[in-house]
């Protein structure tokens, strides 16, 4: 499968971004924790339909707009980090949540009988696409800043930007 790549500059640094089948895989900053091993045998198409799109989404994004995802997201993950993700893209821009919050969604969307906050967690930070599934909403149980993968001063930039802090 063929992998699209190219490079967006944001106020809070470069990103890189992934494409395959016209769907956004994967928006990281660059340098953060899992951020992909083998981008080398990527192709850079900057001019991908869906990297155009996510262009104008960072961009009114960064205005301190809401902007509304108009383009396919296909991020790679297990069925469970995928689940946690569908519930990360319900949080209203400016409004948080906490894994524990999340971890009892699941157990009733999923009727398990235990979740733990630490497995959402996991599941959170391993979210391939930043900003557009928003990671950064989802604070510790005691309201903390905690667990960004980009890290903590990017999460409290973009709390402050959707005038959470």
């Amino acid at each position: 499968m063929t992998i699209y790549t190219c490079s967006i500059e944001t106020p809070l640094g470069a990103m890189t971004t992934a494409a395959e089948d016209e769907a956004l895989t994967g928006l990281w900053f660059v340098g953060q924790k899992y951020y992909p091993a083998k981008i080398d045998a990527w192709i850079k198409k900057p001019d991908y339909p869906v990297f155009e799109k996510l262009r104008s989404w960072l961009g009114a994004y960064f205005e301190g707009k809401k902007p509304r995802i108009d383009f396919p997201l296909n991020p790679p993950g297990s069925a469970f980090q995928k689940s946690v993700w569908e519930i990360l893209l319900q949080i209203p821009y400016g409004e948080v949540t906490t894994y524990g919050e999340i971890a009892k969604q699941l157990m009733r969307k999923q009727e398990f009988a235990s979740m733990s906050a630490q497995a959402v967690g996991g599941a959170v930070g391993h979210n391939s696409v930043s900003l557009v599934i928003p990671c950064h909403r989802v604070l510790g149980a005691d309201g903390s800043l905690t667990g960004y993968a980009g890290g903590l001063d990017k999460k409290k930039y973009l709390l402050e930007l959707e005038g959470y802090l």
